[in-house]
C-alpha cells in the first residue's frame, strides 16, 4: 500500500525517460520543486511536490520490470526532478517504462539520451576486427615509400 495518498487536486509533470544497462533515468519537469515526497519500490514510484506557482504535483509509475529500490534515488533541481533506477536485471532492454502497454500523454522517451546498447559490445568488437584487418593489409604492402625527393619551395 502507497505510503504517498493521490491528492484531489494533483496534476502530473511533464516526464521524460531513457534506458542504459544498467539503470533507468526518468525526468520530471517541474519548475522550482518544493515539499518532495518520493517513493520508489521495486515495482512503482509515487512522486509529490508543489511547483513554483503552487500546483500539486502527483505522478505514479507503475514499471515495465522490477528495479532494486534502495540502489534508486531521486534528486531535485531548479526545473526538473531526476529519478535513476537501477534494474534488478541489468542488461535487459526496457521497451518501455511502464508495465502497462498504454503510453500516457504527460510521459515520452528522451530520444536525445536514447542509444541502442543491446549490440554495443558487439559493434565495438566489429569497429576493432575492421581495423586490426586494415593494419595488417598495411603491413602487408610494405613499408611507406620514401618522400625524400619531394621539392618543397621555400617562397
Amino acid at each position: 500500500m502507497p505510503k504517498i495518498k493521490r491528492p484531489e487536486d494533483g496534476i502530473p509533470a511533464k516526464c521524460v525517460w531513457f534506458d542504459r544497462k544498467k539503470y533507468v533515468i526518468v525526468n520530471f519537469s517541474i519548475q522550482q520543486p518544493r515539499d518532495i515526497q518520493c517513493e520508489i519500490t521495486d515495482d512503482y514510484v509515487i512522486l509529490c511536490c508543489k511547483d513554483v506557482d503552487d500546483n500539486i504535483i502527483y505522478n505514479e509509475i507503475h514499471f515495465y520490470d522490477k528495479v532494486m529500490r534502495h540502489d534508486s534515488r531521486e534528486r531535485p533541481y531548479d526545473r526538473t526532478v531526476n529519478l535513476l533506477l537501477r534494474k534488478q536485471t541489468p542488461d535487459k532492454a526496457w521497451p518501455r517504462l511502464t508495465k502497462d502497454t498504454a503510453r500516457p500523454s504527460w510521459m515520452a522517451v528522451d530520444f536525445d539520451n536514447w542509444r541502442d546498447w543491446e549490440n554495443e559490445e558487439d559493434d565495438g568488437r566489429e569497429e576493432f576486427e575492421y581495423y586490426a584487418e586494415m593494419m595488417q593489409d598495411l603491413q602487408k604492402k610494405g613499408a611507406p615509400p620514401s618522400m625524400d625527393d619531394l621539392d618543397f619551395d621555400d617562397d
